[in-house]
């Protein structure tokens, strides 16, 4: 990326809306806010014709892109592909993830993005681990085989091995001792209740602890009741408490997403949890996961969602044109919230002087115009 600056915007810097603004653009990285009259005559431009400018929409949990599967390919040709499938539709960083499966797998997959982190390549945070420390009872689409009760040995070889590289880990917080939640307290994760069955009792025990995340609001979760507030309960009666949803129209209500923005604010983030995006096929199968997708969403064959196929700039157009959410608000849980989430919020999901260059140009109706990425890689800092 040379030089550019981006002219007559309507600029979203994830903090305000700034009318006919302009954004300096220089060696993958943000020099400057500018207003028309602090234009560089001797630099190139390119006029956005009001169009919105955006950052670049920061994705916390995706399996896969258009043909790449990273738990079935654990290589850097299906991030690859995965990254350049979310990318066309906004998606300028990505954090891959593997649901429950074995222990070589998960570090496979970690192997390939350390291996594409030196190759350089950009726009991937790090490693989702969903599973395979879930609940029987709510592991949804996740093969019943491969779900496992978590030990001490398996965790201290994934904090070893692939520490680094993981940056999420989404567990069911009732299979967990308290030594094991010591242990994971030990990294850097980002530890999220998901697939759970936990009563409210033991979600405040393990939220107490410090944990502050949770994985696909409504979906895989205890729902709340009159007597027992279960896991969604929970969420929405603390105030420390910060998860994702996934706005496709399928895993929950409009209405639903609605209820939860009114009672969690800031602490509400988009997810994809594309199984795949772009998809051509009609049936996948890899070990005891099975799917079958009929053009607007992926079940298995007893009819339970197996993930999405949506991008998040579909979870954006949703919750802007059927929720009914102001777009400065939804372009934040879409990029600033979940960065914060990744503890990258002082590189990412703002247009800031400073800031890697992940810029998306959006119409009024939501139509992409253009997609400017930083070519710096993103391990962590």
């Amino acid at each position: 990326m040379g030089s550019v600056v981006l002219t007559n915007a309507t600029l979203y810097t994830g903090e305000g809306v700034l009318t006919d603004h302009a954004l300096w653009l220089e060696s993958g990285k943000i020099k400057a806010v500018l207003s028309p009259g602090e234009v560089p005559e001797d630099i190139p431009t390119r006029d956005l014709n009001g169009n919105w400018l955006v950052p670049g929409f920061v994705d916390f949990q995706l399996y896969g892109g258009s043909s790449g599967f990273l738990t079935r390919d654990g290589s850097v040709e299906s991030l690859r592909n995965m990254r350049e499938t979310h990318l066309q539709d906004g998606t300028t960083t990505i954090v891959p993830t593997v649901y429950s499966t074995t222990k070589a797998r998960i570090l496979a997959a970690a192997e390939a993005i350390q291996n594409y982190w030196q190759e350089g390549g950009p726009g991937i945070a790090g490693l989702h681990v969903e599973g395979p420390f879930i609940s029987q009872a709510k592991r949804g689409a996740h093969s019943e085989a491969m779900v496992r009760p978590p030990s001490r040995a398996e965790l201290t070889e994934l904090i070893e091995k692939g520490g680094d590289v993981i940056k999420v880990m989404t567990i069911a917080p009732e299979c967990f001792d308290d030594e094991l939640l010591a242990l994971l307290k030990t990294t850097d994760w980002a530890i999220s209740a998901g697939h759970t069955n936990a009563s409210s009792a033991q979600m405040n025990a393990f939220f107490d602890k410090g944990f502050s995340l949770a994985t696909h609001l409504y979906n895989a979760m205890r729902p709340m009741e009159s007597r027992e507030l279960g896991v969604v309960g929970t969420i929405f009666d603390r105030h420390d408490v910060h998860v994702s949803l996934i706005a496709d129209g399928f895993h929950c209500d409009f209405g639903a997403i609605r209820i939860a923005k009114k009672l969690l604010g800031d602490r509400l983030f988009l997810i994809s949890d594309a199984t795949f995006a772009k998809y051509q096929g009609t049936r996948f199968e890899f070990e005891g996961f099975v799917t079958n997708y009929d053009g607007e969403r992926f079940t298995n064959d007893e009819g339970l969602l197996a993930g999405s196929c949506i991008t998040l700039l579909d979870a954006v157009r949703n919750c802007i044109q059927k929720v009914g959410l102001a777009p400065e608000e939804v372009f934040r849980m879409a990029s600033a919230y979940p960065a914060r989430q990744l503890k990258m919020e002082d590189r990412i999901g703002y247009l800031k002087p400073g800031y890697a260059a992940d810029v998306v140009a959006l119409t009024p109706e939501l139509e992409i115009v253009d997609i400017w990425t930083t070519s710096a890689s993103l391990p962590p800092a």
